[in-house]
């Protein structure tokens, strides 16, 4: 699924969007509820943000788990899983907008969508033929693939989650399940699963961070399989003598959808176009350098963020913004966008505008393909990825691995590997030769 082409068609890991998503189908909740029901049915489980992997006996090589519902039904609760009534098991009234696919009870799923295998564009789309309007039934026999859905069991008892890990198929066949820290995790997956990976993971800490309204305080609760929260005083059974109505009660609200926060990230290069400018965050690892980045503000194009941030953090001035290509990146839900800029390689760079830049040099492109050809150039530790999550401190130490580089890069897996190792090798930047196109 990875293109060498810039632009537009350049997907990157953990892009491609693998999954029709069949978003028309989230407020259906006899869909919902039978597909639940599938053979085929496939859950992605985290824990603490945590992907579930799989390794199979004798084996090192670690993917990402997919259960089956028989696996991790006694974890699901009580029927219904979608349009759950105010007691546990009480299925809710069809027509009562407040409880469309809502989970009122038992640990957070999402629908994410259906994996059509062997076609190069979705097949459900919203006709009668997948409608979820009227009866179910139709769309769940005419759908044709895996569906996919996540579950977070961080609220699970520890005891009770050995106990049905271990009665799953894989613990059944004596495969080793672990949950691992999600950015180590992505050395296990492939392009598909990297895609669905990124979905799932941004949705279950989406309703992970957000457990309370915005506008009123109240607690809230997921609908439409896990894709809206909505504000517990709006149902039907709430409680509200006394209280102003909660302004979500009315109108589109941003803060009741996923969110995804636009980050730009630059490789900066001289006029030349045989020197890249990197920088180093003070909590990276030993010898990481990086292209730089930043969220983007409101009011601002991706451009305008892209000359900000870069004057802001190192006191550069650019021009020729040009745009790369995009990766998710669900730590925790951002959208990461990619330039190359041109700047004036003479001009002073400053590190004591942020707090966070250690460092910022440039780097020339001799330099980078050394440490791009080098087996350890990109690779990464436990330690490192633990480092980069924030879950562990720098160990100065840890540089002494890495003594024989004079410096490392991010691999490709990060957009940042992508847009400075795209460059190195001539493919992308300006003055880049465009690929070579067949005659058709």
């Amino acid at each position: 699924m990875l293109s060498a082409e810039p632009g537009s068609s350049f997907v990157n890991f953990m892009g491609g969007s693998p999954l029709n998503r069949l978003s028309w189908l989230r407020t259906s909740q006899p869909f919902l509820n039978a597909i639940v029901s599938s053979a085929t049915t496939r859950w992605i489980v985290f824990r603490a943000g945590q992907p579930l992997l799989v390794s199979e006996s004798g084996e090192h090589k670690k993917q990402l788990a997919r259960l089956s519902t028989a696996d991790v039904r006694p974890l699901l609760g009580t029927e219904p899983f979608f349009a759950q009534g105010q007691l546990e098991g009480e299925h809710a009234a069809s027509d009562v907008v407040q409880l469309q696919a809502a989970r009122l009870h038992g640990p957070p799923i999402v629908f994410l969508g259906l994996h059509e295998p062997q076609t190069d564009s979705a097949n459900a789309l919203p006709s009668s033929d997948f409608s979820g309007k009227d009866d179910a039934t139709a769309a769940v026999a005419n759908i044709e693939g895996t569906p996919y859905f996540a579950l977070d069991v961080t609220e699970v008892p520890q005891e009770k989650l050995d106990e049905v890990l271990q009665g799953s198929e894989a613990g059944k066949r004596g495969a080793g399940l672990l949950f691992m820290e999600s950015r180590m995790a992505m050395d296990s997956l492939d392009a598909f699963y990297a895609g669905v990976f990124a979905q799932a993971r941004s949705m279950v800490d989406w309703q992970s961070r957000n457990k309370f309204c915005p506008s009123c305080g109240s607690p809230v609760y997921p609908l439409w399989a896990g894709w809206k929260l909505s504000c517990t005083s709006l149902l039907p059974w709430a409680e509200n003598t006394g209280r102003k109505p909660c302004l979500t009660a009315t109108g589109l609200h941003n803060f009741s959808h996923p969110r995804t926060d636009g980050v730009v990230i630059m490789a900066v290069l001289d006029e030349s176009g045989e020197k890249v400018l990197l920088g180093r965050n003070r909590k990276w690892p030993g010898k990481m350098y990086s292209a730089l980045a930043g969220f983007m503000e409101p009011g601002e194009s991706f451009e305008d963020a892209v000359k900000r941030e870069l004057w802001e953090e190192a006191g550069v001035a650019v021009w020729d913004v040009q745009y790369h290509s995009t990766q998710p990146w669900p730590y925790p839900a951002n959208i990461m966008v990619g330039f190359y800029a041109v700047a004036d390689s003479s001009k002073p760079i400053r590190t004591d505008l942020d707090n966070e830049l250690e460092e910022a040099r440039w780097f020339t492109r001799e330099e980078i393909l050394t440490v791009l050809n080098h087996t350890a150039g990109t690779k990464f530790t436990v330690q490192d990825h633990q480092q980069l999550s924030g879950s562990q401190t720098r160990n100065p130490d840890a540089a002494l691995e890495v003594n024989e580089l004079p410096f490392r890069l991010p691999p490709r897996t990060a957009i940042a590997g992508v847009l400075v190792s795209e460059w190195a090798l001539g493919r992308a930047g300006h003055g880049a030769q465009p690929p070579t196109r067949g005659n058709l």
